[in-house]
């Protein structure tokens, strides 16, 4: 028998799996053990494992031990790289549980030896995923060719995941275990080989929000399986009714492409820790032709790693870039790979020439404060990306601020008034709305919050900021990087070798880079904001119930509805929201809706009419929050 050094079961150290290859293992496993897969699965967190010949071993008793021989690109891509020693295998209960504990791998990046498409849009399977779930892919249509009635095949792999998706929701996450998973990733795999990579990507994402959820990882936020849920259903639903808009479809994942010779330009540095176990930074660059590019060091590890690559140096083919000098300054690429979300790659043919430094008032950098806030923010959050929906509203924006107060951990700001030649100490806008600026990470080994305090403590102080849009808050900004304002005189005085610019993660904003204190330019300072358009408004009640649907399930919704009764959708009428009462009430009734059968017996509900209740009241609620979002921006809030 092979030796193995015992430790316990990790899935950061178990192969990823392919999805077919586990959801045909729970296939073939006999309906009388499928009661106690999930059992096993979470034994298996207690269980010795360890190190085979090419492979991972798992101890699941006496004779009992399954063997895991990934291929060479690290994943269980076929059954019989999958082995127990039981007599039983393959049809074992061992043997299932293995590969259901195994992360799901994405075949776009581990392409599935039966089936040559190659789809998705990133590497977690995310990019082709609906992200915010308001949004209805008719900009796709321009972009991805002429409409085309969906085929036979796709339309019965679309049945085939609405079911599965609609199982999910009636069931909640504490019943959605390793059945109901495998049926989702059976479904996955008929998408893929239909050619449907949006439905395939959101099924895959859909189990891992399942099982983070069900397993409580750090990091994991309810809403973001709510939204991703919410698309499945959408597209699987749609494409299963024959529609023929092929934002629907989606689009097939495109490595690295050549882009020939191009001339980037550094805005900034932002640390990354994510909650998967990755960490590191990215910098992001500008294109002399204007395109938002970015190029990364990010790997597994943890806080300490994203602060120690602070002045990382990430080999770029033969040449070594250091991201503290590439944020201020730029280079020149030739053989440039780009991939469709604008990352370089660093292959060995990539030629690199370092550029003098530019601040962002000059070039193309100068491009991220050309037009108001209120202008950027409307256009991206009506903005749809057909190769990545999740990525509208994400993209970086600069504008000029006053700040003007604080109120706990967020800096208060107003807009400066737009003006060509940015001279003088501009006015803030008439009645513009209060900018809150809050921390992209608080962890306490990088500097945001620090610095933020540093910026509250001049009121009147004006700053050059770039950042991103929070998409789900009401006039929100999370900066990644400030400067001072051409012509201002109570601006920033930063470091030349800083060349205009401060990155918040990293770089310490000290008493020094603030101008004198005069009486004069210094303003009172603003301790309270009007309300949050947002999060005051009763939509919250419909939140409620659309998660409860998620992490409880059907029953869950018809328990919680009939406790409220008229209070659910009253103050949603009294309010305004009257579409939003409309939905919510119908969500309630068709939760706790039961048919007869022709003997007069309680038969099981329909779980199709409650998923498409679900599916309109989750729809019309981003919809609205985006709406309410975006009209924070170009009015002052009320209250």
């Amino acid at each position: 028998m092979t030796n193995r050094t015992p430790t316990a079961v990790d899935t950061d150290r178990l192969p990823p799996v392919l999805p077919g290859v586990a959801a045909a293992a729970v296939a073939a496993l006999p309906s009388r053990l499928h009661k106690r897969l999930d059992a096993t699965v979470e034994r298996l967190a207690a269980v010795p494992v360890g190190r085979a010949d090419g492979g991972v071993s798992v101890d699941c008793g006496p004779e009992a031990v399954v063997t895991l021989t990934p291929g060479p690109t690290g994943v269980v891509a076929e059954p019989h790289q999958a082995r127990c020693s039981c007599l039983l295998a393959p049809r074992c209960l061992h043997r299932t549980a293995v590969l259901v504990a195994c992360p799901v791998a994405d075949p776009a990046s581990h392409p599935d030896p039966a089936s040559t498409t190659a789809v998705s849009s990133t590497p977690d399977g995310s990019g082709a995923a609906g992200g915010r779930t308001g949004r209805t892919g008719k900009a796709a249509a321009g972009r991805t060719g002429r409409s085309a009635t969906p085929t036979k095949a796709q339309r019965a792999a679309a049945a085939a995941l609405w079911r599965a998706a609609a199982a999910v929701l009636a069931a909640g996450v504490p019943a959605a275990g390793a059945v109901l998973q495998a049926e989702l990733l059976r479904a996955a795999h008929s998408a893929r080989l239909a050619g449907l990579p949006r439905a395939e990507s959101a099924a895959l994402r859909t189990v891992r929000g399942l099982r983070a959820h069900r397993d409580r990882q750090t990091g994991h936020r309810l809403a973001e399986l709510v939204e991703v849920l919410h698309d499945l259903l959408y597209v699987a639903g749609r494409l299963a009714a024959g529609d023929p808009d092929p934002a629907l479809v989606g689009v097939l994942r495109r490595a690295y492409q050549p882009d020939g010779t191009l001339e980037v330009y550094g805005v900034c540095r932002e640390p990354v820790i994510s909650a998967t176990g990755y960490a590191g930074v990215v910098t992001h660059l500008v294109a002399a032709d204007g395109r938002r590019l970015s190029f990364g060091d990010v790997k597994p590890g943890g806080p300490d790693r994203a602060r120690d690559c602070a002045r990382a140096v990430t080999g770029m083919g033969a040449v070594a870039v250091n991201h503290a000098v590439l944020a201020r300054g730029g280079l020149r690429i030739s053989g440039t790979t780009v991939s469709p979300d604008g990352r370089l790659g660093a292959g060995a043919g990539v030629r690199a020439t370092p550029l003098g430094g530019t601040d962002w008032s000059t070039g193309p950098l100068a491009e991220l404060f050309a037009h108001p806030l209120a202008e950027v923010v409307t256009a991206q959050l009506a903005a749809d990306d057909p190769e990545d929906p999740a990525r509208a509203g994400t993209a970086l924006v600069g504008g000029d601020l006053v700040v003007v107060g604080a109120v706990g951990d967020q800096v208060l700001a107003r807009e400066l008034a737009h003006a060509a030649d940015s001279g003088g100490d501009r006015a803030p806008v008439p009645d513009g709305p209060v900018i809150r600026l809050v921390p992209v990470n608080a962890h306490p080994v990088l500097a945001h919050v620090a610095n933020l305090r540093r910026l509250a403590s001049w009121p009147g102080l004006r700053i050059r900021v770039v950042g991103r849009l929070d998409p789900d808050r009401a006039s929100t900004l999370r900066p990644l990087a400030v400067g001072p304002v051409p012509g201002a005189a109570a601006t920033l005085r930063l470091p030349s070798d800083w060349h205009g610019r401060a990155d918040l993660g990293y770089d310490e904003i000290q008493g020094g880079h603030l101008p004198p204190r005069d009486p004069a330019a210094m303003t009172e300072p603003v301790l309270a904001v009007g309300a949050d358009a947002v999060a005051e408004s009763p939509l919250w009640r419909v939140r409620r119930l659309v998660e409860l649907a998620v992490s409880g399930g059907r029953r869950a919704v018809a328990e919680s509805a009939r406790g409220e009764g008229a209070g659910l959708a009253g103050p949603l009428r009294r309010a305004g929201f009257t579409t939003a009462a409309v939905v919510v009430a119908a969500l309630a009734a068709e939760s706790d809706r039961r048919g007869r059968d022709a003997f007069g017996r309680l038969a099981d509900p329909d779980p199709d009419r409650y998923a498409w209740a679900w599916l309109a009241a989750t729809a019309h609620l981003a919809a609205t929050e985006r709406e309410l979002i975006r009209s924070s921006w170009t009015a002052p809030p009320v209250g």
